[in-house]
């Protein structure tokens, strides 16, 4: 068993390293996993930063979504072979792991293991963000920021199955092919313009729902742009600027703005329906409804080339570990 880990917090591909671990005996209710695939999400660099929303003690191996096959089963459900994602953080940069069954859901054996591994975060956060504050009906318009993103690419997906409109914006020119072929209706520049475009194309059927990835003035174009009480839903800060909010959004226009973080929509759910949810999104990834773009695989001992990528802008997709 090998195992990425970093002793002290600091830059990624500096304090990470390959280590040999040793792999504990399987417990009542445990699953031995090999891993197959893990991606590197920008919370796994904040959280080798130890700027993230939780802190770890140290050494720890980083790893917040993969997909792993069942080496050994002591668990109800679950069976050697059966390929599973993780619902709760388990530190998935490792080739074998032995966690709780609860801490996985068995998703179905054809589907792509480079897609299962992305699977919790980004198509479970475009979920919940279209299902869970507004009462969305066909034909209504969603605009979101950051499109090309990996949650932005499955809100296309995920709202085109629901009969929803988006209208999507980007930082950069040459994105529109890209996502029009996910469903895009309209891809958008986001500039001092966007407000005017939005109103030319939807007239009185202005956007419910905004999706705010970005913040600063990328999010307050969002929020001149919604129809009266609407909804900006916040799940990223990729300006890195705090949202400041004019009175007048929330005096005349009656805006809500809500934060969704999807690790505390797993904790404070039920199983049962985090389980639904899963089962849904991993059918839409077997039936060819739900797709993210990859970038680059790497093989664990390139990590630091690996984290380096990842940390670039301009790239095609995500970077992945391949333990395979």
């Amino acid at each position: 068993m090998i195992s990425v880990r970093f002793h002290s917090f600091g830059k990624a591909e500096e304090v990470t390293q390959i280590e040999p671990a040793k792999l504990l005996a399987v417990g009542e209710g445990q699953l031995k996993l090999k891993m197959l695939v893990a991606p590197i999400n920008p919370a796994d660099i904040n959280f080798i930063q130890g700027n993230y929303g939780v802190k770890p003690e140290l050494p720890e191996s980083p790893g917040i979504e993969g997909c792993a096959e069942v080496l050994e089963s002591r668990a109800e459900g679950f069976e050697k072979g059966d390929k599973v994602i993780f619902v709760e953080r388990v530190g998935t940069w490792q080739s074998h792991l032995v966690c709780d069954a609860s801490k996985t859901l068995r998703v179905p054996s054809e589907i792509d293991p480079e897609q299962a591994a992305m699977l919790k975060v980004n198509p479970a956060t475009a979920w919940c963000l279209l299902h869970h504050y507004v009462d969305l009906q066909v034909g209504d318009w969603v605009i979101q920021n950051a499109a090309n993103s990996g949650v932005g690419q499955c809100l296309i997906q995920i709202a085109k199955q629901m009969g929803l409109k988006t209208l999507n914006t980007v930082r950069r020119e040459g994105l529109a092919d890209q996502l029009k072929a996910l469903g895009a209706d309209h891809v958008l520049l986001d500039e001092k313009d966007l407000v005017d475009k939005v109103r030319e194309i939807c007239g009185d059927n202005l956007p419910k729902l905004a999706s705010n990835a970005v913040g600063g003035d990328s999010a307050l174009r969002q929020m001149d742009a919604l129809a009266e009480q609407g909804t900006q839903v916040t799940f990223g800060a990729m300006s890195m600027r705090s949202l400041k909010v004019p009175n007048k959004f929330l005096i005349f226009k009656g805006i809500s703005l809500r934060g969704l973080w999807v690790t505390k929509w797993i904790a404070n759910s039920p199983p049962e329906e985090v389980a639904k949810v899963y089962q849904k999104l991993a059918q839409l990834v077997v039936d060819g409804k739900l797709t993210q773009a990859i970038d680059t695989l790497y093989k664990p001992e390139n990590i630091h080339q690996a984290l380096t990528h990842a940390q670039q802008g301009e790239r095609n997709g995500k970077v992945l570990l391949d333990w395979r």
